[in-house]
């Protein structure tokens, strides 16, 4: 097993387009990193360039202590499964699992016992006859996954493998790969689009925008602490509330924020008082978890005034879209409440709703988290 690192690595096509700028990330041996962000951001690219598909423009790329830049693949002991399964469609399923064997020219023997461990660890022993058209698409995804395994990896990666498979199947083979790289220990490096894949797959993610990393971190760090208002829009489902925002002080003192044309108080966890007072009059963008928001009678203080404008009922919980403030102008912020259970509202409902101030995330104008 090995680590990965990169140091400074620029990627640059003869186009112009810059797919990756200054990454600068470690993976380290034995864990499972997920690369996470929008179509584009430069994710796969990374994956590329870390099984030699691609050459970095700058900087440097290492596995374990070798830099393997201007390495072939085939040097580099990599191991990757792409989002199209890339099977043989003339073999069967012990040949595509032999296959790459075969073209290291191993020993018969040897052969066998790879594939037969690959075999016992995805339960793949009733269709080693069939051909790849005569499995489903979890069937071939584990295949392909098979297909890697043989050849004992020092790295293994993953290019979006589950976007052809359906939700329910999704989550099954996700739970497949997490309990194979925690059986096997093998460094996996995972690429998604989809955010909730990211946190219940990673020990750790790395969220990539426009090329450049924004944050990398374990999943429950992401959410609770974003560094910044991408991530803060893009992790969790629905994603954060940002919006617009100025820190006030009432007659008590307390700190208020500003949501719409109405204030509520705000006392940030991560945020010692000192910090959130020195925010005081600073125009800000402010951010708040659907969970964040609870509904409320009339005469609870604090509480901010919405109005309805889409329902989504979920059973176990309802969506709220609203608008806080009575007002029609085109100032008032559209938000998103997730609220336990069935609500009763229709659009154009005006209803009552409390921020919890504790679990308000502030940002500078420049989209960075505010520190402590």
């Amino acid at each position: 097993m090995a680590s990965v690192e990169f140091d400074h690595v620029d990627k640059i096509y003869p186009a112009g387009t810059r797919a990756v700028a200054d990454c600068t990330m470690r993976v380290p041996d034995g864990e499972l990193m997920v690369f996470v962000g929008p179509s584009g951001c430069g994710k796969s690219t990374l994956l590329r360039l870390t099984a030699g598909l691609e050459e970095p423009t700058a900087g440097t790329v290492r596995i374990g202590d070798r830099i393997v830049n201007g390495l072939p693949p085939q040097q580099r002991n990599v191991a990757m499964v792409f989002q199209d399964y890339a099977l043989y469609p003339y073999l069967s399923v012990r040949g595509n699992l032999e296959f790459p064997l075969k073209m290291r020219r191993l020993p018969r023997d040897e052969i066998r016992q790879r594939v037969d461990w690959a075999v016992d660890l995805l339960a793949m022993g009733e269709w080693l006859d069939r051909l790849p058209r005569e499995l489903s698409g979890g069937q071939r995804q584990r295949v392909a996954m098979g297909r890697a395994l043989v050849r004992n990896p020092t790295v293994f990666l993953l290019d979006e493998p589950l976007s052809n498979l359906d939700a329910k199947l999704r989550v099954q083979v996700r739970t497949e790969i997490s309990e194979l790289q925690r059986r096997t220990g093998t460094t996996m490096i995972y690429v998604t689009h989809d955010q909730v894949e990211a946190m219940t797959l990673g020990v750790r993610i790395a969220v990539i925008h426009q090329g450049r990393l924004q944050q990398v971190s374990a999943p429950r760090q992401l959410y609770e602490r974003p560094a910044n208002v991408f991530v803060a829009g893009f992790i969790g489902s629905p994603p954060m509330n940002v919006f617009p925002t100025r820190l006030t002080l009432d007659d008590h003192g307390a700190t208020m924020m500003t949501v719409g044309d109405q204030a509520v108080p705000v006392t940030p966890e991560h945020l010692s008082t000192e910090g959130v007072r020195g925010c005081v009059g600073r125009s800000l963008s402010a951010g708040v978890r659907p969970e964040a928001f609870g509904l409320v009678g009339e005469g609870v203080a604090g509480a901010i005034v919405a109005e309805v404008e889409s329902l989504e009922y979920l059973g176990h919980e309802t969506l709220l879209s609203v608008r806080p403030g009575l007002s029609g102008d085109g100032q008032r912020p559209l938000l998103v409440a997730r609220l336990p259970g069935m609500i009763t509202a229709v659009p154009g409902a005006h209803i009552r709703l409390q921020i919890d101030g504790r679990h308000v995330y502030l940002f500078d104008d420049t989209g960075n988290a505010l520190a402590t």
